[in-house]
């Protein structure tokens, strides 16, 4: 590529594999958006934040050996908007987690579908709004369209992984919103004490090969709801402390699971992809009018932001690195990555 008036600095993975190959994450200039048109805002990138996801589609192979930009967690400010657009005007605050299939926002400009777009919580920076958007729609999304709770729910929900960052937003969410006894899970102190501060109402360790029998212990008839990011293996425990007619929602990418074993119980299976929404074009303001309702949450300070670390700046080595953090699977939380701090 080559440096011009119109290029823009931006982070683009050029090929997949490991992290550390030379190739996995690079910096670079690009060439800027179009100007926005129909619903697309333009938008100045100040934040954004690191997940599964990114990992994921970074390790992928890279079939058309283009440059790829990804990024799916963001907050900035917008630019300029397209003449379709009524929900938000150059100069507005927002954030956003954006399309799989569109351009990220490891750039410095983004073009991204006001639909999907929400107000960004006043009360927070550009990096701890950052931290919220994809938990927060993926936590949403499981809680109240999946699961369908309500404001007069109650009954126990177990979260699988509640440390990371989707089981950080849902567990504020459950009880900001529900009356449910939220049964966490944490396999270490650290992630212990922080699912604690969010406001589980009982930690259990998930290696415990005990872990069916304390789970019944506290809820004898079994769990009336399960969330999972881990999936895998985890089957038969399902079966053993979900109740009758329970239902499980997960959101991870479990293969070869055996759904036959749910059935003598009638438990319901439901999978959640925030993308989906985007990527079909279905119902999108329901996006922008959650992110809406968590903004609107944060600055009534009843949820916080689940941001546990900011790198900065903007580039390939701080996104490396919160990459890293993400391979491990024991990442607490959010990690962000800003342009400034």
């Amino acid at each position: 590529m080559t440096d011009s008036l119109h290029d823009i600095p931006a982070v683009v993975n050029r090929e997949g594999g490991a992290l550390d190959g030379p190739n996995s994450l690079v910096d670079a200039r690009v060439p800027a958006p179009i100007a926005p048109s129909g619903f697309d805002l333009l938008i100045d990138v100040r934040a954004v934040s690191v997940n599964p996801v990114d990992v994921k589609i970074r390790a992928s192979a890279n079939g058309n050996g283009t440059d790829r930009i990804l990024g799916w967690d963001a907050s900035g400010v917008v630019l300029a908007a397209g003449g379709d657009t009524h929900l938000f005007r150059p100069g507005d605050e927002v954030y956003y987690a954006g399309s799989l299939d569109r351009s990220g926002s490891y750039a410095s400009q983004q073009l991204v579908d006001e639909r999907i777009v929400g107000r960004k919580p006043r009360t927070l920076s550009h990096a701890e709004a950052a931290a919220l958007p994809l938990t927060g729609i993926t936590a949403w999304e499981s809680l109240f369209d999946k699961l369908q709770l309500t404001g007069g729910s109650n009954g126990a929900l177990l979260v699988i992984g509640a440390a990371g960052g989707v089981g950080s937003i849902l567990i504020q969410l459950v009880k900001a919103l529900t009356d449910v006894t939220v049964i966490a899970t944490a396999s270490r102190a650290e992630s212990r004490a922080w699912v604690e501060q969010l406001g589980a109402d009982i930690v259990l360790d998930h290696t415990n090969p005990d872990l069916a029998r304390q789970i019944l212990e506290v809820a004898p008839g079994g769990v009336d709801y399960a969330f999972t990011s881990q999936s895998r293996g985890r089957m038969a425990l399902f079966t053993q402390v979900v109740r009758p007619f329970g239902q499980i929602v997960a959101i991870d990418d479990g293969r070869d699971l055996d759904f036959s074993a749910l059935k003598d119980k009638s438990i319901s299976w439901h999978w959640e992809l925030m993308f989906t929404r985007p990527r079909y074009g279905w119902n999108l303001e329901a996006q922008h009018e959650l992110l809406n309702s968590i903004a609107d949450m944060v600055d009534a300070g009843r949820i916080r932001s689940t941001l546990t670390r900011v790198l900065s700046p903007l580039d390939a080595t701080r996104l490396r690195e919160a990459h890293a953090i993400i391979e491990t699977g024991r990442a607490i939380g959010k990690v962000v990555v800003a342009a400034e701090r």
